[in-house]
């Protein structure tokens, strides 16, 4: 074995918190060494192709990190957005993934996925990319996740939608122009619009 491709490996670890065998395949690395490194309980498989090291603690957001590496189309939503942008006490077991409808779903053995089928329209609106630990994790900003909330209110609880809502709207993380807008999109305005006006 080449102690330099090794060495390779860790140091991207290191710096990144996460690889890919298809990534590392393009520079020329062999699976054999993550197989070695993983014998040696110096890393760790947490998906289908993606490993970590062992601490796990690079990142509270590892798992969004995992799941936006493991399926690249999918978007932070839901229970994980609201994780995100710090405005509910939920810790989500699962991580919450918009996908296009027929789209199949990500299936993965290691990394709990819950996948969420939104039309077109619904699921290009709001997008934000933040880069954590260097890769690219694609979440709905705050206002498109408070509408998603109430339009997806019998997957996630009616009071977790409106805990949301008062968070977001308390901590000034939005206007109402910005509610309003992505309501419409959600096509939920008149689900959302006493919770609104109770708000002004």
């Amino acid at each position: 074995m080449n102690s330099s491709k090794t060495a390779q490996v860790m140091s991207i670890l290191v710096k990144n918190g996460i690889v890919r065998s298809k990534d590392l395949r393009e520079m020329g690395i062999h699976q054999e060494y993550l197989r070695l490194l993983e014998n040696q309980e110096l890393i760790v498989r947490s998906g289908r192709g993606i490993y970590t090291l062992p601490t796990g603690d690079l990142t509270e957001n590892q798992s969004l990190i995992e799941a936006s590496v493991r399926v690249p189309h999918g978007i932070i939503c839901l229970l994980s957005a609201l994780r995100f942008h710090n405005l509910t006490t939920q810790n989500p077991f699962e991580v919450w993934l918009a996908i296009g409808k027929g789209a199949r779903p990500p299936k993965d053995e290691i990394l709990p996925l819950r996948s969420i089928y939104m039309s077109e329209k619904t699921r290009t609106e709001g997008i934000e990319e933040h880069l954590i630990a260097s890769i690219p994790v694609r979440v709905y900003n705050v206002p498109k996740t408070v509408a998603d909330c109430f339009k997806y209110r019998n997957k996630i609880g009616h009071d977790v939608a409106l805990e949301a809502l008062r968070e977001c709207w308390r901590e000034r993380r939005c206007t109402m122009d910005e509610l309003w807008h992505y309501a419409k999109i959600c096509r939920v305005s008149n689900v959302m619009r006493p919770y609104i006006e109770s708000l002004i």
